[in-house]
């Protein structure tokens, strides 16, 4: 099999697990968050067995949050090499790790605990040659700070580079039904392509995340690119259970995307990301038989005034004003 799907929760870190304790060779992972202690320990325990392992983190949020501090002290306390990531990047979100040069892992989760026990969220195992040693050029260069062009002839989907393009080409080209799980739908693009694809008739369901999860900055485009997407008869649902953090598009359920890739124009544009297209029947048919069961444990996401304002509540005291909110009961507004 040169491919499978890993779900999270539902298969645990079990098989990336499995993965760091089988490699005998190299591991490179880059990662936007590291902390989930049985990873950390694996990749320890790789290196202290000759594994040759060099790991890429994420300096900080673009907030300036650093999650990583304790990963990076760890990991270079036991030898490991570890750096930055490119810092040719506002930031790197691509989650991904490739084993002993024959084995890639592309992921939405980070390695943090709650991405494994807690999230929806994927990732795609390749062994396909040419897949696998894209990412391992992408790795090379940004250890070496160098520019990476995957050209026109990509396997795989990069930012920045040919993600807004690929995204595009897999919205135009469904033509009967698009399924999304993605936490932001900002992209004016992203949401043009959409809105075309609902009013040829395919139908499109999205599962996105309610409006109080975004933060501040990202309200007004958040909330806004919803609205457009439901005036024009898309139905957007929130995940029941489940905190979503997958970014996953399937296409007439034979074809799909998986990565890091948010909806947002600095995904696009700014930050090194990185995603994979599919076709294969059981990775498809496996995000199909999800994409069902998620859509049956979710709820209509209320994007109505009144529905903003009771889910925004105090969270955010300019929240109505941004978003032009008018509720029937001038009292929500406080």
């Amino acid at each position: 099999m040169s491919r499978f799907l890993i779900v999270l929760p539902d298969d645990s870190a079990r098989p990336i697990l499995d993965s760091i304790n089988r490699a005998t060779k190299s591991l490179r992972i880059k990662m936007f968050v590291f902390s989930d202690p049985a990873l950390l320990n694996a990749v320890i325990a790789a290196h202290q067995r000759g594994v040759a392992v060099r790991v890429m983190l994420n300096p900080a949020r673009r907030t300036g949050e650093s999650e990583n501090e304790e990963a990076r002290a760890r990991l270079t306390e036991a030898g490991v090499e570890v750096i930055d990531s490119n810092p040719a990047f506002g930031l790197t979100h691509e989650k991904s790790m490739v084993v002993d040069d024959t084995q890639a892992f592309v992921k939405s989760l980070n390695w943090a605990t709650e991405n494994l026990t807690a999230t929806r969220d994927y990732a795609v195992v390749t062994s396909r040659e040419a897949e696998v040693q894209e990412i391992i050029d992408c790795f090379e260069a940004d250890w070496s700070r160098e520019n990476f062009d995957p050209g026109q002839r990509a396997h795989l989907i990069w930012c920045p580079a040919n993600g807004r393009d690929r995204l595009a080409q897999l919205i135009d080209g469904a033509q009967h039904f698009l399924f999304i799980q993605n936490e932001r739908y900002q992209d004016p693009i992203m949401i043009e392509h959409l809105v075309r694809a609902a009013r040829r008739g395919v139908k499109v369901h999205l599962m996105a995340r309610p409006a109080h999860t975004l933060k501040e900055d990202q309200l007004t485009e958040g909330v806004g690119g919803l609205r457009i997407l439901h005036d024009v008869g898309i139905k957007i649902h929130k995940l029941k259970h489940l905190k979503l953090h997958a970014k996953m598009i399937l296409a007439d359920g034979d074809r799909g995307i998986v990565g890091s890739i948010n909806l947002a124009p600095g995904s696009f544009d700014s930050r090194r990301e990185l995603a994979i297209e599919m076709r294969d029947d059981d990775v498809t048919t496996r995000l199909h038989k999800v994409a069902q069961h998620d859509w049956e444990n979710s709820l209509p996401l209320d994007l109505s005034d009144e529905g903003l304002l009771a889910d925004l509540g105090d969270r955010y005291a300019e929240g109505a004003a941004k978003l032009g909110l008018k509720p029937n009961n001038p009292k929500q507004v406080r």
